[in-house]
């Protein structure tokens, strides 16, 4: 028997899904991430540590993303909203703590061995965010873990939030389970229609050729291991811009 596939739904007023994040600077790309969704599923879960075997039943499978934009009235027509740009956050990381203080101090950034950040003090972070998106993920699940993970997404053990912890979504996230790719995406063009959405791009595991896809790249986000010692794979994706 083929695997089944399950449809979610994320939207809220910030997203965040980073892929090549330093300290200072911690960008998001323009769809959500297999790590950071994988990432979303062990939460629901409650499964913590390097969860290596469930994630090699992954790497290989599909997942599809649609990103949709609202709609505005138009002469002629319905057409697409000019999307929304990316929200940039400041961030000043441990300032104004007394380093004397053992509680207080325990705020100020250090390294890996307990010692003062080079540079010391204060540390400066800047953090974008996508504003008002919405997704349709199409998620190729193990056949024998797919009952388990819809009812986890739909009664999470742990909180669940698309890319970070501020990013906390505003809708149900799972639309059900499919037996075909396309009757997920038949749903998830009803559940936008319902929003006022039509389709943007979408973004398809594995690379389409040249004549199908607007862009072809490798992206870093297949997990291999979480945990402390977080891990990762390459995998291409194709990108499709709607019409």
């Amino acid at each position: 028997m083929h695997n089944p596939y399950l449809l979610l739904w994320l939207e809220a007023p910030l997203q965040s899904w980073g892929f090549d994040s330093k300290f200072g600077r911690r960008d998001t790309l323009a769809f959500p991430t297999k790590s950071g969704l994988l990432g979303l599923v062990c939460a629901a879960l409650g499964a913590d540590g390097e969860q290596k075997a469930l994630l090699a039943e992954f790497a290989a499978l599909g997942q599809t993303v649609v990103s949709f934009t609202r709609c505005k009235q138009a002469v002629g027509g319905v057409t697409k909203q000019d999307r929304e740009p990316l929200l940039r956050d400041f961030h000043m990381v441990g300032s104004g703590y007394d380093d004397q203080d053992p509680w207080a101090s325990l705020l100020i950034p250090k390294t890996r061995e307990g010692k003062k950040a080079v540079g010391g003090g204060t540390k400066m972070t800047y953090r974008y965010y996508l504003q008002d998106a919405a997704f349709a993920v199409v998620l190729e699940v193990p056949i024998d873990k797919v009952e388990t993970i819809a009812q986890a997404l739909q009664d999470p053990a742990w909180d669940i939030y698309l890319g970070r912890k501020s990013c906390v979504p505003t809708d149900f996230i799972y639309r059900g389970t499919f037996d075909s790719e396309a009757a997920a995406l038949e749903k998830a063009h009803s559940i936008a229609w319902q929003k006022n959405r039509i389709e943007d791009f979408r973004v398809l595991h594995g690379a389409s050729g040249e004549a199908d896809a607007d862009e072809v790249f490798t992206i870093n986000d297949v997990p291999l291991q979480f945990g402390d010692d977080k891990r990762y794979g390459d995998r291409q994706v194709s990108v499709i811009n709607a019409g």
